[in-house]
């Protein structure tokens, strides 16, 4: 008895580092992978990581409930656990069914398709219209961006 009270379980590190992952893989994509067209349109590298993440936190709560005698972490692990699996189904709800939710491009001009006339003010803030630009200039660009940032 009095053995088994001077040992001291060791800190289950596996369990943090995969939460982590968990979290880095979490907030890591608006401010870095949101800018590139090759991790934007399919957030590969952030799948990847919260796979990374779960793989090791898995076997961070397997080392708990294998030997818990010398590693802690089964209730620990439980609620990172969850947390981690909470923050993985809010990623995936945000990117592939709250981000397509774009409106439809039905109603937008075709190109080569007359744009309807509009005033927006310029650099300056004075108002300038659409056809006092064509009446001026033999072609005038204009440039959609459809969604949101």
């Amino acid at each position: 008895m009095l053995l088994s009270s001077l040992m001291r379980r060791s800190w289950n590190s596996l369990i943090w580092a995969g939460f982590g992952f968990t979290l880095v893989a979490a907030i890591s994509y608006v401010p870095i992978f949101a800018r590139f067209p090759a991790t934007r349109d399919v957030p590969w590298v952030n799948l990847l990581l919260f796979l990374l993440g779960g793989w090791v936190l898995a076997a961070g709560i397997k080392r708990a409930y294998a030997e818990p005698g010398r590693y802690s972490g089964k209730v620990s692990g439980a609620v990172v656990g969850v947390l981690s699996l909470a923050l993985f189904g809010l990623f995936c709800w945000g990117n592939f069914v709250f981000a397509r939710r774009l409106p439809s491009a039905s109603g937008a001009p075709q190109a080569g398709q007359t744009a309807p006339d509009f005033t927006l003010p310029d650099a300056t803030g004075k108002p300038v219209t659409l056809s006092q630009l064509r009446k001026t200039n033999r072609a005038v660009l204009l440039i959609f961006y459809r969604g949101y940032w």
